[in-house]
């Protein structure tokens, strides 16, 4: 017997003119989005962040079988851990792993290995992927497309906090196994990446940086072979 057990999907169709009006209103909005390594202390309701993973969870994933898992840190001797662990690798990474060309391109940005926003971010979210599913019985069962669904969730994360006046950082330590070892998570979940969530600092700065406009990054049909023809 099969087990596809399909409903109606409720749908609305949209007025062209709303949805351009829509489209614009969320470019300009989502336009103004940048990573800050600066942080205020002022608190963030929890239900801010909860509502943001409900909303990364609608993201699509291989087998709908949703991949991830969220862990929401605001103890503050957990967030020293976490900072301490991060500065050493990347201490690590900064003075011997990473090549010059990579040094070379992260220069504009101003980073370092040197990472306090870990501990004056009110939360950070450490994002785990999961690579298989364990149930009650200790059986496991294969999870699809992992990555991709998990970088999927990670974007609408971070689309999330945005659109609703907050402020994160996709951060990446390398490697991140201290992440799991200090959260104490099980062997199935590996870390993915770590958010830093709150409000920017009074006198927040970024980086001056222009993104590449549509015609660098959207290529129609064989508009490349065109081109190159």
């Amino acid at each position: 017997m099969s087990r596809y057990k399909p409903i109606p999907f409720d749908y609305q169709r949209l007025d062209p003119a709303q949805m351009e009006q829509i489209s614009i209103q969320l470019l300009e909005q989502m336009g103004s989005r940048r990573s800050i390594r600066s942080f205020s202390d002022d608190p963030v309701p929890l239900a801010l962040i909860d509502r943001a993973i409900e909303i990364a969870s609608t993201a699509p994933s291989g087998a709908h079988r949703q991949p991830w898992k969220f862990v929401v840190v605001d103890d503050p001797q957990l967030k020293l851990e976490i900072r301490q662990a991060a500065e050493k690798e990347e201490q690590r990474s900064y003075s011997s792993r990473m090549p010059q060309e990579w040094l070379d391109a992260l220069e504009p940005l101003g980073t370092d290995a040197v990472k306090p926003y870990l501990v004056e971010a009110p939360y950070l979210v450490v994002l785990f992927a999961e690579t298989h599913q364990i149930d009650q019985s200790g059986s496991k069962s294969r999870n699809y497309y992992v990555s991709e669904s998990v970088g999927i969730a990670a974007g609408m994360f971070v689309t999330a906090l945005h659109l609703m006046g907050l402020a994160t950082l996709t951060h990446t330590p390398s490697p991140m196994g201290f992440l799991r070892e200090i959260l104490q998570r099980p062997a199935n979940e590996r870390p993915y990446l770590l958010f830093p969530v709150g409000y920017p600092a009074e006198r927040c700065e970024v980086p001056d940086i222009v993104r590449k406009p549509l015609d660098q990054v959207r290529i129609r049909n064989l508009d490349s072979r065109e081109e190159d023809s």
